[in-house]
């Protein structure tokens, strides 16, 4: 099992970049998963925790980047001001 995970491990695309929101998403919780899960040796429970902090500064690219698409329409959206278009 623990064979297996480090496979998922090693197989987990390396241009993290190219990863979708939902995508990182899934796969940190399931390194979470792993990691609770124990019965890992500590190198692979570092290789897990390793890709899950690659995962999580992914998500939060995404959800940066959400948000300042938000920002930027609610701040077009107040500068078009009550008359509208």
């Amino acid at each position: 099992m623990a064979e297996q995970q480090q496979d998922q491990t090693a197989a987990a695309p390396t241009a993290d970049g190219a990863l979708g929101y939902e995508h990182a998403r899934d796969a940190l919780l399931d390194v979470v998963r792993q990691l609770e899960n124990g019965g890992i040796s500590l190198e692979e429970s570092l290789a897990l925790w390793e890709r899950g902090e690659q995962l999580a500064k992914v998500c939060q690219r995404w959800l940066d980047g959400a948000r300042a698409r938000l920002d930027a329409a609610l701040a077009a959206e107040e500068g078009e001001g009550p008359g509208g278009e």
